[in-house]
């Protein structure tokens, strides 16, 4: 006998999460293009450089040689160990090997350790804008999203008097992404060790630090959160090769913190994926290793988009777009065009019909801001030819002006 899907029931923890919009607004950008539509998307957070050439050779020689098979579950030793003197060299952090643990990703890296610390009914403490898939780690451990909102006034920095109020008894993790994705946002090393300083108060609170843009900014240096005073032996930092390197189909993440808290990250990625691809970690060392000119050239050229984006923007009335110092997205505020009009008729009351009529109707693919908690801004992702981003651009301009 058969079962419907419409009666099966699942596990609500699953249930309660929301799909990806970023995911979601790539899908619909990519069938509008099959379908022959000019669209430029500006939704993915994907370089559109090409993996640096000794990366690739390390990887094409890792399959010439037969290095196909299964290595220890936390990442070969080797790779732990580059990714350990990287971080001593250009962090100041120092990390034995089995402090440790490489992954398919920094998005799974992310999710082991939230599901490693997270406990039921715990909360996590996450600064808004923010990236989409936190709330639902937090839901997927059994904990519940704590949402902090902070303001594009402050370039959608956390404040310390914002961190304090939002700090309950529950509170078990702060999420800190910094370069921040979705707001190019970098934090100075005197306001995170505010930031710390409120967090002293709290022994309880530990910080997952989202590190994967750590190598695009623009002028304003990264600071690992764990390098600061107090703070290493509460932080999770979490890295990886997606971003920096334009590795982001090799698939290589890595988490280093407390080897208590890596051992159980260790343990539920036994369970769930073993070890992340052989043939990625050799490409991962060759990363870590190689002369980083390519990922500086790559840099350079995101500023230079950077600034286009920001000057096209910021020149559009009704426009507030403040100026990313690093990763290669722009969120700029564009609440005063919620109320408007298409010069059809249709009513743009949020920055999600907003973004679905530059899509629809402009063929722009952007992100709206309910998917980051910040209503009254959109997501734009510069990590594309400027041919494109001036095209896309144009057509936004066109499309704001024209709404009434």
């Amino acid at each position: 006998m058969s079962t419907s899907t419409a009666s099966v029931s699942f596990n609500p923890r699953v249930e309660a999460m929301q799909p990806s919009a970023t995911l979601a607004m790539s899908a619909r950008a990519k069938e509008l293009k099959r379908a022959g539509k000019p669209v430029i998307s500006l939704s993915a957070g994907e370089p559109d450089f090409g993996t640096p050439e000794p990366i690739a050779e390390a990887g094409i020689q890792a399959i010439r040689e037969g290095f196909t098979k299964y290595t220890q579950n936390s990442g070969m030793p080797e790779l732990r160990e580059a990714i350990a003197a990287k971080l001593q060299r250009e962090n100041g952090l120092s990390y034995a090997p089995d402090q440790i643990v490489c992954s398919s990703g920094a998005k799974q890296s992310l999710a082991l350790t939230i599901n490693a610390l997270l406990r039921p009914g715990d909360e996590l403490l996450i600064p808004a804008p923010y990236w989409v898939s936190y709330p639902e780690m937090a839901r997927m451990a059994g904990g519940e999203p704590a949402i902090v909102q902070t303001s594009v006034d402050n370039g959608y920095k956390l404040t310390p008097t914002e961190l304090e109020d939002a700090i309950t008894p529950r509170t078990r993790i702060l999420v800190h992404c910094s370069p921040s994705n979705p707001t190019g946002a970098v934090y100075t090393r005197e306001e995170l060790e505010a930031l710390a300083e409120v967090l002293q108060r709290h022994p309880q609170v530990f910080v997952v630090s989202d590190e994967i843009y750590e190598y695009v900014t623009y002028g304003t240096p990264h600071v690992a959160f764990a390098s600061l005073p107090g703070m290493k032996e509460r932080t999770i930092t979490v890295n990886g090769f997606s971003k920096g390197y334009s590795m982001t189909g090799w698939r290589l993440g890595y988490l280093a913190g407390p080897k208590v808290i890596a051992s159980m990250a260790a343990k539920i990625q036994g369970q769930f994926t073993s070890a992340p691809c052989s043939i990625s970690q050799k490409a991962g060392i060759a990363a870590l290793t190689m002369d980083q000119e390519p990922v500086r050239k790559m840099v350079r050229a995101f500023e230079e988009r950077r600034d286009l984006v920001v000057s096209r923007l910021s020149a559009i009335d009704g426009v507030t777009c403040p100026v990313p110092q690093g990763a290669f997205y722009a969120f700029p505020d564009v609440s005063a065009f919620h109320g408007t009009a298409t010069p059809d008729g249709r009513p743009i009351n949020s920055s999600q019909e907003l973004c679905l009529h530059l899509l629809e109707d402009h063929f722009v693919a952007t992100v709206h801001g309910e998917a980051f908690g910040m209503p009254s801004g959109m997501r734009l992702s510069y990590a594309t030819g400027m041919d494109d981003l001036k095209a896309a651009l144009d057509r936004v301009e066109t499309a704001l002006h024209q709404l009434s």
